[in-house]
């Protein structure tokens, strides 16, 4: 089974978001057809693909629809085949490295020294310490062949 195309829109090009966010989306599924999906995942992303191309209202409304279907395809693929967006663990650890990392980092500065002005201190350490680990966990899900070569701007 196959996944569908978009629908051609000739007037997108007039609005510099919608077409960014169309263009990208369409990325997305040129990329997912390279992969070996099941059946059902096809027919879920088919139907949200129906979704989009059934919208005819203002630009406005093309680009919600457009970003809670891609965001529901990129859950779905990672939950049901492992497959992920490059730099998608670097982002997502960036901000756990912050919070649980950099915070109590901080805190811990802030009360050794006196002054709890420190607790910034330790939110670069946090993020330093989470963009590592994500990007160790994109290298290795690239080494498997689980990243899909495409980094989604929101």
């Amino acid at each position: 089974m196959e996944i569908k195309e978009l629908k051609n829109r000739p007037d997108i090009d007039q609005h510099k978001k919608l077409y960014a966010s169309y263009n990208q989306f369409d990325k997305l599924l040129m990329e997912l057809r390279r992969k070996e999906l099941t059946n059902e995942t096809v027919n879920s992303i088919n139907d949200r693909i129906a979704r989009v191309n059934s919208v005819t209202g203002s630009e406005k409304e093309l680009r919600k629809q457009i970003k809670n279907t891609q965001s529901h395809i990129v859950k779905l693929i990672e939950k049901e085949h492992r497959l992920v967006m490059k730099n998608h663990y670097r982002n997502t650890w960036l901000a756990v490295g912050m919070a649980v990392f950099g915070i109590p980092l901080g805190v811990a500065f802030g009360a050794s020294l006196g002054n709890m002005a420190f607790l910034g201190i330790g939110l670069p350490i946090g993020m330093a310490i989470g963009s590592t680990v994500g990007t160790a966990m994109d290298k290795k899900a690239f080494e498997e062949g689980r990243q899909i070569d495409l980094e989604i701007k929101h």
